[in-house]
C-alpha cells in the first residue's frame, strides 16, 4: 500500500465538512486601490483617479490632480477599512449645510416649541450665507464657521450671536449619522462672551413717547401686547401662545400650559393687563394675540424708532416688567413664581436692584 496522499484538514460544522487552510497559512490580501489616469476629450491629463474595490465596503473613488494626493487618500481609506474604522465620507460629500438646514426645517423644527423662531433664523442664514451654504458637510471646518461669527458679531448682540451658532451645531447633529460625519464643526466653535445682565430700563415717560408710536401702527394687536407683557413679565413666546380658553378675567390669571422650561405657570394680571384684554376682539382661532413673531417684531421696530428709542429692544419688556415687580417689594420667590425662573441666581439681579432703591430712599 502506498503513502497516503496528504489532504488538507477538515473540521465538522454544523453536520458539514468545512476545509481550513493548513496551519500557518497566510490569508489572501484584500486587493489593493487602483489609480489611473483620467483624461478630458482632447486627450489631456486632467487628473488622477484612486478606486477602491473590497468585499464588505462599498466601492469609493475619488479624483485628484496629483497622483500622490490620491495613493495618499487611497492608502488613508485602506488603513480605517483594515483598523475597522471605515466611514463611508459619500453622503457628507453629497449633501451640503443647505440641505441639513432644509432637512432640519421639515423634520426637527416642526417638533419644537420654538418652531418659528428657529425657521425665521434659518431662513435668514439661507438667504444671506449662500456661499457659506454651498459647502458640502465633508469639506465644512470649523474656521468656516468661526469667519461666520467674527462677520455675525458686528451686526448682533453676542447673546443673539450664540443662539444662532447653537442652532447651527443642532442643524448638523440632527444629520451627522445619517452621512457618517465623525465629528460635528460648529462643536470646536468657541462661542463669544455673553453679558446676560443687559440693563436696559423705560421710564415712564419713554413708555408714553413708546405707546403714542404704537398708536400709528396699523397692525391692531401690537399695543395690547406690550402693554400686557410690561404687566406680567411673560416671554413673548408664551404671549403669542396664549390662549382665550387659558385666561380668566374674573379671577385675573392667564394659565400657560407650556413653557420655554417646560413646566406650566399662572401668571396673575394686574388691573391693568386685565383692562386691555378685556377691549381685545375675540379671534376666530382662539389665540388672545394672533400674530406671527415677524409681523411683531417688524411693527415693534417701526414704532419703537418713530419713539426714539433705539436702545430698547422687544426683549427688554420682560426685564422692565421684573424690575417694577422688584421695585414694588416683590420677593425672589414672588418674582421666581411669575417669571418662571427655575434659576433663583438669575434673579438675585433684581433682589439687587431692589436694595439700591432702598438705600436711596434711607438718603
Amino acid at each position: 500500500m502506498g503513502p497516503r496522499s496528504k489532504s488538507r484538514p477538515a473540521i465538522e460544522f454544523a453536520g458539514q465538512l468545512q476545509d481550513t487552510e493548513p496551519f500557518g497559512t497566510v490569508p489572501e490580501c484584500p486587493p489593493v486601490a487602483t489609480i489611473t489616469k483620467r483624461f478630458n476629450r482632447d486627450g489631456e491629463l486632467i487628473g488622477w483617479q484612486a478606486k477602491i474595490r473590497r468585499h464588505g465596503f462599498p466601492t469609493q473613488s475619488k479624483t485628484f490632480d496629483r497622483k500622490t494626493d490620491a495613493d495618499a487618500w487611497a492608502r488613508s481609506l485602506e488603513g480605517e477599512m483594515d483598523r475597522g474604522a471605515f466611514i463611508d465620507r459619500r453622503p457628507a460629500e453629497q449633501m451640503t449645510l443647505a440641505d441639513a438646514i432644509r432637512h432640519y426645517l421639515d423634520a426637527v423644527a416642526p417638533t419644537h416649541k420654538g418652531a418659528d423662531v428657529e425657521a425665521a433664523r434659518l431662513g435668514r442664514f439661507l438667504r444671506e450665507e449662500p456661499d457659506l451654504c454651498r459647502y458640502a458637510l465633508s469639506n465644512l471646518r470649523t474656521h468656516h464657521i468661526e469667519d461666520y461669527r467674527d462677520r455675525r458679531l458686528e451686526a448682533v448682540a453676542p447673546g443673539s450671536l450664540c443662539r444662532e451658532i447653537n442652532l447651527l451645531h443642532a442643524v448638523l447633529e440632527s444629520v451627522r449619522r445619517r452621512v457618517g460625519l465623525v465629528d460635528n464643526p460648529v462643536s470646536h466653535v468657541r462661542r463669544p462672551k455673553v453679558n446676560d445682565e443687559r440693563d436696559v430700563r423705560l421710564s415712564l415717560d419713554e413708555e408714553a413717547q413708546l405707546l403714542s408710536a404704537l398708536d400709528a401702527t396699523r397692525n391692531p394687536w401690537i399695543k395690547p401686547f406690550v402693554i400686557v407683557a410690561l404687566e406680567t413679565a411673560m416671554r413673548r413666546g408664551e404671549m403669542l401662545a396664549l390662549r382665550w380658553e387659558h385666561v380668566d378675567l374674573v379671577q385675573q390669571t392667564a394659565h400657560l400650559p407650556e413653557t420655554k422650561n417646560g413646566k406650566g405657570r399662572t401668571v396673575p394680571l394686574s388691573s391693568r393687563a386685565v383692562k386691555t384684554l378685556e377691549a381685545l376682539p375675540r379671534s376666530i382661532g382662539g389665540a388672545v394675540f394672533p400674530v406671527s413673531l415677524d409681523s411683531l417684531k417688524h411693527a415693534w421696530t417701526r414704532a419703537r424708532d418713530r419713539a426714539g428709542l433705539h436702545h430698547f429692544h422687544l426683549h427688554d419688556l420682560r426685564h422692565e416688567a421684573t424690575s417694577r415687580l422688584a421695585e414694588r417689594g416683590w420677593n425672589i420667590l414672588e418674582l421666581a413664581a411669575v417669571t418662571g425662573h427655575q434659576d433663583l441666581q438669575m434673579l438675585k439681579r433684581y433682589t439687587n436692584l431692589r436694595a439700591a432703591d432702598l438705600a436711596k430712599k434711607m438718603g
